[in-house]
């Protein structure tokens, strides 16, 4: 039996997704805690591409998270967990947009920005920026939101999105590229390059 995790551990050490699951099986809180919060990110950023409101799709993740959790034994591919996990978040999100049809929470753009270390540009140039990042958002795709935000606001590389989201590595590639050009035509090529994650 693997012993029982004594905090969040990070770094080369960490558990696997495939350990974490199992502990959780048996009843362990703290490796529920670790995968919620190795996962929340990719989580929101899918919930975010689906809905396009930052309140719904923090209460997609929360539900759909909630739910994994509860349906932990039926992840036949421990290993994939979080391809399995996303996929719930994903239809958590959809049922939620077909119920509420956009609730009357704040547009994307009238959302705050988180408060940033960056002292090189002003708060009102931020939340310029941001606004116009988010508005361009709108002109893709829901396919294409899911991998340029995990891509470009996750960091992550085409490989684990490929897993996560359960398309090629050369699909991921091709969303990416589509996506960039798309947000290039309405930033510009300069202010797209500050926000991207080339490999």
């Amino acid at each position: 039996m693997a012993p029982r995790l004594s905090g969040l551990e990070i770094g080369p050490h960490a558990p696997r997704d495939e350990d974490l699951v199992g502990l959780v099986r048996r009843g362990d809180v703290r490796a529920a805690d670790q995968l919620v919060r190795r996962h929340f990110r990719a989580a929101y950023a899918v919930a975010l591409a689906v809905l396009r409101n930052p309140m719904d799709a923090e209460d997609a993740c929360q539900d759909a998270l909630v739910r994994a959790l509860e349906r932990i034994d039926d992840c036949r591919n421990p290993p994939r967990f979080v391809f399995w996990m996303l996929q719930i978040v994903r239809n958590t999100a959809r049922n939620l947009r077909e119920h509420r049809r956009v609730r009357s929470g704040p547009a994307l753009e009238e959302v705050p920005e988180p408060v940033s270390r960056d002292e090189g540009r002003s708060g009102v140039e931020r939340a310029e920026l941001r606004a116009t990042l988010l508005n361009a958002l709108e002109a893709l795709s829901p396919e294409q939101r899911e991998v340029v935000l995990l891509k470009d606001l996750e960091g992550w590389d085409h490989r684990a999105i490929a897993r996560a989201l359960g398309i090629s590595e050369g699909m991921s590639r091709q969303h990416v590229f589509a996506a960039r050009r798309i947000l290039r035509g309405v930033l510009g090529p300069a202010a797209l390059k500050e926000h991207t994650h080339d490999e």
